[in-house]
């Protein structure tokens, strides 16, 4: 299986939600992750998943990886960074 993964901050617009990025990625066949430490405890979740998004709590400056796993991971991969950055 392939696998993609990148590092970033997070720089998004206050316009911008997290519901718009869910239905954005809905078209890839991959499964796509974002990791974040909070207070010393690494949380993942599955960013086609609204309710696992609000448990990491984003903010513009968090760093952050991402993680795309499928046949289609590095178009996923980008789709989630140029949101997110």
């Amino acid at each position: 299986m392939e696998e993609s993964k990148k590092r970033i901050n997070v720089h998004i617009d206050e316009t911008q939600t997290i519901i718009e990025l869910t239905g954005k990625l809905q078209q890839f066949n991959s499964d796509i992750y974002l990791q974040k430490v909070m207070r010393g405890n690494v949380l993942e979740a599955n960013v086609k998943s609204f309710l696992g998004l609000v448990t990491l709590h984003l903010e513009n400056g968090d760093s952050i990886s991402v993680r795309a796993v499928g046949e289609d991971c590095e178009e996923a991969l980008e789709a989630v960074v140029d949101f997110l950055t």
